[in-house]
C-alpha cells in the first residue's frame, strides 16, 4: 500500500550545509548496495505518496525527501542513487523557466540518475525534461510500486551506462591527444644527405597520467652541419607536453634560420617565458652542432646531463660539462657557453633525458646516475651492440635495475658516424 513521503530527514545534514554531490554515487558501483531514492517535491496538501517498492533483489528501495532545492543539496549524499524531481517545484530564480529546477538538480548531481515527475497528460513537458538531461519522466497519478520501482532501477542502470560511455569517450580523446602530442615531441629527423645514422627511443614513465615533457629533434642545415637537441620540460601532463612541442618547433625554426649556441638558447628562453603557465616552469636542454666533416662539434648544456660518446679503442665517457648554463626559465639574461669538442673519425654520440639516470638500483635508495649509465653502455658496447639494439638494451637494463618501469619519462637519441 502507498505510504506518505516521510517529512523527517533520513540522514543528518552535511557539515557547512554543503552536499557531497561530487562524491561517486552508487550508480557507478556494482554490487548488492540497497538503492536510495531522493524525492524533491513541495506539495502543501501532502497528496503525493510514494509506494513501497523493491529493487531487483527484492529489497525495499529507501526513500528520502526534500521540500526544496536547498534541503535537497544537504540530503544529496554519496549513497543516493536516483533523484525524483517534481517539475512543479519552483526554480532558484523567480524569473526562471519551468525547467530551471531540473537544470539546477542536474548541475548539483551530474553523476546521479534523475527522474522527472510531471502532471498527468503533460507528456510534452516530460519529454523536454529528458532532452534537458533527465533519464525518464513519470506521471504524477501513475506512481504505483511496479512503475516507479522499475523506473528507478532502469534510470540507475542507464546513468551507469552513460557514465561508462563518457569515460570511454574521454579516454579515447585523451589517447588521440597524446598521439598528436607525441608526434610533435618525437618528430622524424631531417638528415637527408648526411652520412650519420640516427636512432631514438622514448618510453613513458609509470607515474604520469598523460604524456610527459621530453622532446628531441635532429636536422641538417644547408651547409652540411647536423644539429641535434634533446630536452625536458619539468612536470607531466598536456600543458608540459604542449610546451615541449613549442620549444622543439621553435628550436628547429631557429636552427634553420642560422642560430646556434647562446643566441639560440636565449631566444628559446624567451619563448618559454612567454608560453609557460607559471614562473616555476623550466626546461633543461642539450644542443649539439656537428661540423660537416663530422670530426668536431659545438655543445651547449642548459641544466641538462652531458651526452655520452664512444669510439673505437676508447671506452664510453661523458663530454665536458664544466661550463654548462642553467635550465631555461630559471635565470633572466642567463648565458650558455658553447664548448668545442673533438669527436674523431668514428664515434657514437648518445643524448638522453634524466629519466634514464634517475632510476634506482635494486631495492636501495642509490640511483643509477651518470657513472652507472656509462658503465652500463661500456658493457653493452663490448657485447657488440650498436644503434637501435643498443638503445633498446640500455633502456631494458635500466628498467630491470630499477625493479620495474621508471618513474620518469625517458628519451634517448643516438647519432653514429
Amino acid at each position: 500500500m502507498p505510504v506518505p513521503i516521510p517529512r523527517q530527514r533520513a540522514v543528518p545534514a552535511v557539515e557547512g550545509g554543503q552536499a557531497q554531490a561530487q562524491a561517486t554515487p552508487d550508480t557507478e558501483t556494482a554490487g548488492p548496495t540497497v538503492l536510495t531514492l531522493l524525492v524533491i517535491e513541495d506539495d502543501p496538501a501532502g497528496s503525493l505518496s510514494i509506494p513501497e517498492m523493491p529493487d531487483a533483489a527484492g529489497r525495499p528501495i529507501r526513500v528520502r525527501t526534500a521540500r526544496n532545492l536547498t534541503e535537497a543539496e544537504r540530503l544529496l549524499t554519496h549513497d543516493v542513487n536516483c533523484v525524483l524531481l517534481d517539475l512543479a517545484l519552483p526554480g532558484a530564480r523567480p524569473d526562471a523557466d519551468e525547467l530551471e529546477a531540473l537544470r539546477h538538480v542536474l548541475r548539483l548531481a551530474p553523476r546521479h540518475a534523475v527522474l522527472a515527475l510531471t502532471a498527468s497528460g503533460d507528456a510534452e513537458r516530460g519529454a523536454e525534461a529528458v532532452r534537458v538531461g533527465a533519464q525518464d519522466y513519470l506521471f504524477r497519478d501513475e506512481l504505483d510500486a511496479r512503475v516507479l520501482g522499475r523506473a528507478v532501477r532502469y534510470a540507475v542502470e542507464r546513468k551507469r551506462a552513460d557514465v561508462a560511455q563518457r569515460k570511454l569517450t574521454e579516454s579515447r580523446i585523451r589517447a588521440q591527444e597524446n598521439a598528436r602530442l607525441e608526434r610533435g615531441l618525437l618528430p622524424t629527423p631531417l638528415l637527408d644527405g648526411s652520412p650519420l645514422r640516427f636512432a631514438a627511443r622514448y618510453r613513458p614513465g609509470r607515474s604520469r597520467a598523460l604524456l610527459g615533457g621530453d622532446f628531441y629533434d635532429t636536422v641538417r642545415t644547408a651547409d652540411g652541419t647536423v644539429h641535434a637537441m634533446i630536452g625536458d620540460v619539468c612536470g607531466h601532463g598536456p600543458d608540459e607536453a604542449a610546451l615541449g612541442v613549442e620549444l622543439r618547433i621553435a628550436w628547429r625554426a631557429l636552427t634553420f634560420a642560422g642560430l646556434c649556441g647562446d643566441e639560440l638558447l636565449s631566444t628559446l628562453q624567451q619563448v618559454l617565458e612567454h608560453e609557460r603557465e607559471s614562473d616555476e616552469i623550466f626546461a633543461t636542454l642539450c644542443t649539439v652542432d656537428i661540423s660537416p666533416d663530422g670530426r668536431r662539434a659545438g655543445l651547449c648544456l642548459a641544466g641538462h646531463p652531458s651526452p655520452l660518446i664512444t669510439s673505437p679503442g676508447r671506452p664510453a665517457s661523458l663530454l665536458p660539462y664544466e661550463n654548462s648554463g642553467p635550465a631555461l626559465g630559471l635565470l633572466p639574461k642567463a648565458r650558455w657557453p658553447r664548448m668545442q669538442v673533438e669527436l674523431g673519425a668514428s664515434w657514437s654520440l648518445m643524448l638522453y633525458t634524466d629519466g634514464l639516470i634517475e632510476g634506482r638500483i635494486g631495492e636501495g635508495n642509490r640511483r643509477l646516475g651518470q657513472e652507472g649509465m656509462v658503465e652500463l653502455i661500456r658493457r653493452q658496447r663490448a657485447q657488440g651492440l650498436t644503434g637501435e639494439e643498443l638503445l633498446e638494451a640500455a633502456m631494458n637494463e635500466v628498467r630491470d635495475l630499477n625493479g620495474g618501469d621508471l618513474t620518469d619519462d625517458v628519451a634517448v637519441l643516438l647519432l653514429d658516424r
